[in-house]
Formats: C-alpha cells, structure tokens, sequence
C-alpha cells in the first residue's frame, strides 16, 4: 500500500513520540489486564497480541491477566445455567464455577498462548494454583455472590523466573482457598496485586469503553487524568457504577499500594496499548497515585 505525504509524516510522528517512552520504560514491567468484547473479534484479539509482544521486543516486562466473561456466558447459556451479575460480579454457584474454570483455564488462556507463539513470541499460561502464584478467600456476603473470592496471598517469584527467561505469562483469575475450594476472582483484582507485589510501573485495564466519563452515554466526557481523591469521589457520588466500580476499586488499591500508574482503555479500539502508552496525549484515563 502506497502511503501519501500527509500519512508518511503522521507515521514519523507517531514514531518519534514513541522514541521517548520506549527509552523511559526499557526494563519496567507492565501488567495488563485483556478482557470484555475485544476478546471476541479475532482480527482485533490478533492485532492485540501483537501489540503486546511489540512491547516486550522493546524491553517492557509484559504480564498478562485475563477475563473471559462473554466466553463463560454463551457456554452457560448452553448449559442452561443462569447468568446473573450483580454490583459488577458474575453470580457464581458450585455449577458455574466448574463453567469458569473449564472456559478461562482450559480454553482462553491456551487460544491466548497460542496466539503469542505464533506471533514470535513465548508464552506460558498459569492460573493461581500454578506454583502457588496465588490463593484465594471468600468476599463478603457470599451467599449473595456465591463463589467470588478476592486474593489471600501472592507469590510472583514464578512470573520473574518466566520474565527473566523471554517468556510471557498468560495468567486467568481463577484460584483456590487453602482447602482446594475454587474461586472466580475478579480478573481486575488479580492484575491489581500482581502489579503490586511485582513493584510494576504501570497496570493497564482493557474494558469495553474509552475510559472513566463524565456522562455514561457520552464518550466525548472522557477524563484523561486524575487523582485518587478524585477517582474515589466519582465513586462516592455514583458517576462510575456498575461494572466500572470494581474497576475503578481495583485501580485505587493498586496505587495505594505502590504501583504509579493505572490505565483504563478501550480494548475495542485498534493499538490502543500503543497509543495510550507511546503517544503524549493517550486515548483512555490515567489514574496516578
């Protein structure tokens, strides 16, 4: 494809900001968390990986952590299992548990893989009982919720034997309670500690809408930056709902605890990795500590 003047020095633009954060990040870890309808297009989900594995070949310590949440419904649904989410968590009995498992653990996660592999790069999948990565406890109300859990303890020495070798961990959300009882933690939990406990520089959250807004109904209100105050004062004044709340908590724990940065994108959107993290203006929301 021929390229006119006008895209030729957009190109150069875009590379010459690059140039500078490439430079800054060299050696840092970044935790991704890839989830919601981006992962159902597979041009889109290709491209993705690409993009990530683009990061690594530059010298940014990529860790993934991954959703699946259309996934585990159509296979619910098949199932004739209910589908039911409530305060931004999926209803998990004993049944849907085993769904969830089956679909991030045993299908996701490889197709995921797979893709890294044939895109150059090398990838490892884990869940939380790999090498004890992480386990698991109950959140509160569980009869409300069913099997959700939140991370008990984390052990990341396995993710930096892997970093340290060139490969890519692919990790799902799924862990057990020190009984060998499984738990469906959120995907956004999981990448938050991960972030934490391996003292990376930046946590990425891919989610279906451009950022934190405003106004739900109008993408032109995105917040480009903010604080923590500000972010927990969204919440409080219920202008970040649904599923955008655990997010958003997710979020202001990681900083809390260590992690400098946390960006939420839109994962529907072609390179957004790139253009959030090698451009000067971004497209999504940078929460900073």
């Amino acid at each position: 494809m021929k390229l006119n003047k006008k895209d030729s020095n957009l190109r150069v633009e875009i590379l010459s900001q690059a140039l500078p954060y490439i430079q800054k990040f060299h050696g840092k870890t970044f935790v991704v968390k890839y989830g919601g309808s981006a992962m159902t297009d597979p041009v889109l989900k290709l491209e993705t990986i690409k993009d990530l594995v683009l990061l690594s070949c530059v010298g940014i310590k990529v860790v993934l952590v991954h959703g699946g949440g259309p996934e585990i419904s159509t296979m619910s649904k098949r199932l004739n299992l209910p589908v039911k989410f409530v305060d931004g968590y999926r209803v998990t009995n004993k049944e849907t548990m085993e769904i969830v498992e089956m679909v991030l653990v045993g299908k996701v996660q490889k197709d995921l893989v797979n893709l890294f592999n044939v895109s150059g790069a090398k990838a490892i999948g884990l869940c939380g009982k790999d090498g004890k990565l992480f386990s698991a406890k109950p959140i509160a109300n569980m009869k409300k919720y069913g099997f959700i859990g939140q991370v008990q303890t984390i052990d990341v020495d396995i993710l930096h034997t892997l970093l340290e070798k060139s490969f890519i961990p692919v990790v799902s959300s799924v862990g057990a309670d020190h009984f060998g009882q499984n738990y469906n933690i959120n995907a956004d939990d999981v990448a938050g500690s991960i972030a934490v406990a391996m003292n990376a520089s930046k946590l990425i959250l891919m989610t279906d809408t451009p950022g934190i807004l405003k106004d739900s109904k109008r993408p032109d209100t995105l917040i480009s930056k903010m604080s923590i105050k500000e972010a927990e004062k969204l919440i409080k004044n219920k202008i970040i709902s649904g599923g955008m709340i655990p997010k958003t908590s997710a979020a202001i724990s990681t900083l809390k605890n260590g992690v400098k940065a946390v960006h939420i994108i839109n994962g529907g959107l072609m390179h957004s990795i790139l253009l959030e993290v090698f451009t000067d203006t971004g497209i999504g929301t940078m929460i900073l500590r």
